[in-house]
């Protein structure tokens, strides 16, 4: 149904309150004939004051326009989807948790969970392989992906989302409180991701297909989509990504330390263009089965004193905007090559700039496709 919300629909599970690694007491028995007073559980009240203030400063920076985004996010708990997250100390990552028996700890938990901050959620030899991400750059991205314009073009199938990287569960939660379960689709790469975070959508009431498989291939056996979403970094855009979406169908993906909308003219010829949005994003890069045959250029500079060696000035260095653009054109562009075009272009910010698709090649562009300054993108 067109413009519907799907609510949670709550199983036998605990529900997300009392989900803390505590147990709820129990009411005492009362007389006959009386009405039992709830026992107070200040954990619970803590974690309801704590998610209404991060939806408030999430308002109050812009964000949230949408009321049917704003109601996920006041339902949804975000601290069942991050039961514990590592944080970076001098002495190493520090794993604090929601079940420590620490009540001291246990605050300090909770407060990161509903602080608009991304947290490392898993860690491989001592890297960070997936995370929660940021919040008001979730909501940013959700309102970005215009879902309304697919349920208003299909009132009878509403919008059908792919999401790549379900990481903690909690992007795919918002997702499946907003359009309805049985419209979203998640996939990740590993089992050890996947499955916590379908165990964790089911407490929470939410029941999409969480998929364990590369990201990259997208998930045909449960195609077309009207959006794709992707909470990781990408070199270039899986050309089965633009396969396995509708006719119109939007795809937004973290791209060269930006995002990227692009609108799928083609699905059958693999034909999708589009620009940036303004804001930085960092994501957790794609982790594939398969390593892509032209991985692009690290441009880490910043701990290479490159000014003296390519005569780039330091503040330059440290403008976010110049690292896109140095990110974006790593395989075409030289340093030096990057700079000049920086200052010729007068600092050009991300919206500037776009990527077009095609089935056999794709690449990036300055102010227009068909414009003197364009750069080939890694293969898909």
């Amino acid at each position: 149904m067109s413009g519907t919300q799907s609510g949670p629909e709550r199983g036998p599970e605990a529900t997300p309150e009392t989900a803390l690694g505590t147990t709820p007491e129990r009411a005492p028995e009362t007389a006959l004939g009386t009405t039992p007073q709830p026992v107070p559980d200040p954990e619970r009240a803590a974690t309801v004051a704590a998610r209404a203030e991060l939806v408030r400063q999430i308002e109050a920076g812009g964000r949230l326009r949408d009321p049917r985004w704003r109601a996920a996010f006041e339902d949804v708990p975000r601290h069942l989807f991050v039961p514990y997250y590592f944080v970076a100390t001098p002495r190493g990552y520090q794993r604090l948790s929601g079940s420590d028996p620490d009540p001291q700890r246990r605050l300090r938990w909770l407060d990161g969970v509903y602080t608009d901050t991304a947290l490392a959620t898993c860690m491989r030899d001592g890297e960070v392989v997936s995370s929660s991400s940021q919040p008001s750059l979730m909501a940013m991205m959700l309102e970005a992906l215009r879902v309304e314009e697919a349920e208003d073009q299909r009132p009878d199938t509403g919008c059908r989302v792919l999401e790549i990287g379900t990481g903690t569960g909690y992007n795919a939660a918002l997702l499946a409180h907003r359009l309805g379960a049985d419209r979203v689709t998640t996939v990740d790469l590993d089992e050890e991701i996947t499955g916590p975070a379908r165990d964790r959508l089911a407490t929470a009431g939410h029941r999409p297909a969480v998929v364990t498989g590369d990201g990259s291939l997208g998930c045909p056996d449960r195609a077309p989509y009207d959006r794709i979403i992707a909470t990781c970094a990408l070199p270039s855009v899986p050309p089965a990504w633009i396969a396995q979406c509708t006719p119109g169908a939007l795809v937004l993906a973290p791209l060269a330390t930006g995002l990227v909308a692009l609108r799928v003219t083609d699905p059958e010829a693999v034909r999708a263009e589009g620009r940036f949005l303004h804001t930085p994003a960092y994501f957790v890069p794609l982790r594939a089965r398969t390593e892509p045959t032209t991985p692009p250029e690290s441009p880490a500079l910043e701990g290479q004193h490159p000014g003296s060696r390519h005569g780039i000035p330091r503040e330059t260095l440290r403008d976010d905007r110049f690292h896109f653009l140095r990110t974006l054109t790593a395989a075409s562009l030289t340093p030096g090559e990057a700079h000049a075009l920086w200052q010729q272009e007068n600092h050009p910010h991300r919206e500037r700039f776009g990527v077009t698709v095609h089935r056999t090649r794709q690449y990036a562009w300055l102010d227009s496709p068909e414009g003197p300054h364009r750069w080939a993108l890694p293969a898909g």
